[in-house]
């Protein structure tokens, strides 16, 4: 099978196509044949080793695992002899969490993982998209419990969890307000914000304007800042937060009445149901940039890396852009 294969750390041209053995699955997996495949930040840290804490996780000197790639989409070939929640032929989408291998033409994964079957509303490339925002934005939500009538401010509104995050925070009640660009205006407001701040023009922090629970998916709001723009109880969601904001909100959940969430998402079958269901209702769609074939996977990631893609950039695997 091809795969898009990097056995060092470094930049995108790390990443080669190459031919790999086709997995086979075990008693409780399935096999997919997998359609499309999308590039997070996830799998950017990983292949640059930054921070170096990547290191210590998935190889010191050269990475462990040598397929990135962590959510799915396509239709399953084949099953273990244990396997009781699906059958060949049907349509999944899923997250493979940190076992990533998802660039490559074919996946073995565990029926009990987060995977489930695609929504028909929905190709699958789009289906691809979904977990990754959708999962992380999710969690966070979870933990936060966001609740009818909040007010919730989302900077990074236009990126892939951004994005996830205001149709969610919507859905949930909560009032929104999106963060992004002047390029990226329309698209938040068409996700749903009921308010957009132009970073580029405004800085939200200067207003004086205090908010329920603040959510920074792009690690740019200083801390002491997020902090003050809080109401009293206030929550500070930093989901892509480094070490030293983790250990300052850590502090800080435990010296005041305001809490700070960080760390890794956690996510199942349950919760890419429940995506699944808002997809089927209309109330979550995807948001894609562009699209690229598997054999350009190394131009895709320079195109991320920039951190200008509008929601999700794509990976077209077994079919044609």
């Amino acid at each position: 099978m091809k795969a898009a294969v990097y056995t060092q750390y470094g930049p995108p041209e790390v990443l080669q196509l190459h031919e790999a053995e086709k997995p086979s699955p075990k008693d409780n997996e399935i096999l997919i044949r997998l359609e499309a495949t999308a590039v997070n930040s996830g799998d950017l840290r990983i292949r640059k080793a930054d921070p170096f804490g990547v290191r210590l996780f998935f190889g010191l000197l050269k990475p462990k695992i040598n397929i990135l790639g962590s959510v799915f989409s396509g239709e399953i070939e084949g099953v273990g002899k244990d396997v009781k929640l699906f059958k060949a032929g049907d349509q999944v989408f899923g997250h493979t969490d940190m076992r990533f291998g998802a660039y490559a033409e074919y996946l073995c994964f565990s029926e009990g993982g987060t995977v489930a079957i695609k929504p028909d509303s929905i190709n699958y490339t789009e289906a691809a998209v979904i977990p990754f925002g959708g999962a992380s934005a999710l969690h966070f939500i979870k933990k936060a419990t966001i609740k009818p009538g909040q007010k919730v401010l989302i900077n990074g509104a236009s990126g892939a969890v951004g994005s996830a995050a205001i149709q969610l925070a919507k859905y949930f009640g909560a009032s929104v307000t999106g963060v992004c660009s002047t390029a990226n205006i329309e698209l938040v407001k068409s996700l749903g914000a009921d308010n957009v701040i132009d970073y580029t023009k405004a800085d939200f922090l200067q207003t004086g304007e205090t908010y329920d629970i603040i959510w920074d998916t792009v690690n740019k709001i200083p801390f002491s800042q997020g902090i003050k723009s809080l109401n009293k109880n206030g929550i500070l969601i930093l989901s892509s937060a480094g070490m030293s904001e983790m250990l300052q909100g850590f502090w800080s959940s435990m010296t005041s009445s305001k809490k700070v969430l960080t760390g890794v998402i956690s996510h199942n079958a349950e919760d890419i149901n429940f995506l699944k269901k808002l997809i089927e209702a209309n109330k979550l769609k995807p948001v894609i940039d562009r699209i690229y074939p598997l054999e350009q996977i190394a131009e895709a990631h320079a195109y991320v890396e920039k951190g200008h893609k509008k929601g999700n950039v794509a990976i077209a695997i077994n079919h044609q852009v």
